[in-house]
């Protein structure tokens, strides 16, 4: 939790401080400045080359239309079964449990264009500034009350003590309040911008509404009554009844996704099934069409996960057949010769996946690099080396590619290498004591000046950002 600055009046007890406390947490949790959950765990987060791809190609078109093209905006996945999305800084986070739920790629598009409306319109800094303001008057509030619950022990006058813990209970709720009405503003607001980006693509915004058809489902299943003065987004109706005529209004409104994009959808979908809920869960989400090369791509994977390994090469090898072009196909074949012990022959795999990826994933090479320095000689250990730092070049937060290229450059004998690699690798797990030490073990060895030198060096001087005092 966050310092909070208490003032201590004469007389005032341990249980008055706590309860300011606890209002002013209640308040930081609603505004998201201390997440519900992650506050006691970190973000599951998921890496996958074929998913990334594909959730990429849905928000490039996005993120041009809004104005942030040239942001340098991240889409992160979470391993979660609730469909949602959230904006971090430059980063959107998108559910797994949202990409499955979702029948098309419409839907997930829509959710992207909601959270790229968040982003362009700097909501996130105004929130932070809205927190101050609920911070303030809650602070003021409850300091009021206990001035006034004071005044009343001091004077023996009961009725004033109570009014006492009314006036700061009541202050912080109007702060509570105000900032969530000042976030359904900004949901509203981003709805509207969603629209605005789909239109300027050319796409439909049908998706918007099935999604908040969805919740409004699920809310009215529930059974519960929401008081809405007491959420953060406008309830799913309410939402619709915004959008609903400016989305029909479009004349791109009856435009279905491409036959081919929807295709990588469900395969999207037949692997996240897979690897969530097994076979019986593929099946059931392709009840309908159990020949389509989305289902036998869950059922192969499945296999791979759970069953026989000569079963699963056999299947994948069948999908191969019908599409030799697929990278992920070729990634998946890869995977199952790797977990039968056979890291030669799942290079061979690796190598066709990273040579189709057009999307050039970091996580691909990877892989592909593992296997290489699986199969143990030395020509192929020094050439993981080398594909582990391509991989890396394209993307510098993959901890596991930091971890393996040391270790192929401890094969090598290469130790300043090896020791620089696991510093960057405790970097980018946040573990800055640790990759500090690393990096000057490095540098003893490594030329005074030189590119690899110059890199430890930027681990030493890190500074670790310090938490904002309220």
């Amino acid at each position: 939790m966050k310092n909070i600055l208490v003032f201590r009046y004469p007389g005032m007890g341990k249980t008055v401080i706590r309860l300011v406390l606890i209002l002013l947490l209640a308040v930081q949790m609603t505004a998201g400045t201390i997440p519900y959950a992650s506050a006691q765990r970190q973000v599951p987060i998921v890496r996958d080359a074929e998913i990334e791809a594909l959730v990429g190609e849905y928000a490039r078109p996005i993120l041009k239309a809004a104005g942030l093209g040239r942001s340098n905006i991240k889409i992160i996945l979470v391993n979660d079964p609730n469909f949602n999305a959230f904006v971090v800084g430059r980063r959107i986070f998108v559910h797994t449990g949202a990409l499955l739920a979702a029948n098309s790629p419409n839907e997930i598009i829509g959710v992207l264009a909601h959270e790229a409306g968040h982003i362009a319109g700097g909501h996130q800094e105004r929130l932070r500034q809205q927190l101050e303001a609920a911070q303030t008057l809650a602070i003021v509030a409850a300091l009021l009350g206990i001035g006034v619950g004071i005044a009343g022990a001091a004077t023996d006058t009961g009725g004033l003590a109570q009014a006492g813990g009314g006036i700061a209970l009541g202050g912080a709720e109007f702060a509570r309040r105000g900032l969530l009405g000042y976030q359904r503003s900004e949901e509203t607001t981003a709805d509207r911008s969603a629209i605005t980006y789909l239109n300027k693509t050319k796409q439909s915004a049908k998706g918007m509404l099935v999604t908040f058809e969805r919740f409004a489902k699920g809310l009215a299943l529930s059974g519960v009554k929401v008081d809405p003065y007491r959420i953060s987004h406008p309830l799913p109706r309410e939402r619709i009844a915004n959008i609903s005529t400016l989305a029909k209004k479009s004349p791109h409104f009856g435009k279905t996704d491409p036959p081919a994009l929807q295709q990588r959808h469900d395969m999207m979908r037949a692997k996240i099934a897979a690897y969530t809920d097994g076979a019986g869960a593929v099946r059931q989400l392709f009840r309908d069409n159990p020949r389509s090369a989305a289902a036998l791509y869950g059922d192969a994977m499945s296999t791979f996960l759970y069953g026989s390994l000569r079963s699963a090469l056999k299947k994948a090898n069948a999908l191969l057949k019908k599409s030799p072009n697929n990278p992920f196909y070729h990634e998946l074949r890869g995977e199952i010769l790797m977990k039968a012990n056979k890291p030669a022959d799942a290079a061979a795999a690796y190598k066709k996946a990273v040579k189709l990826d057009r999307s050039k994933s970091g996580v691909l090479k990877i892989a592909y690099g593992k296997a290489l320095l699986a199969a143990g000689s030395k020509a192929s250990v020094r050439q993981s080396a080398k594909v582990f730092r391509q991989g890396l070049d394209r993307d510098r937060e993959l901890v596991s590619g930091h971890r393996y290229l040391a270790q192929a450059y401890g094969r090598l004998g290469r130790i300043p290498e090896a020791e620089l690699a696991t510093a960057e690798m405790h970097f980018y797990s946040a573990d800055y004591e640790k990759a500090k030490i690393f990096a000057l073990r490095a540098q003893k060895r490594l030329k005074r000046g030189s590119p690899r030198w110059v890199q430890a060096q930027d681990i030493v001087n890190f500074k670790v950002p310090k938490k904002k005092r309220r």
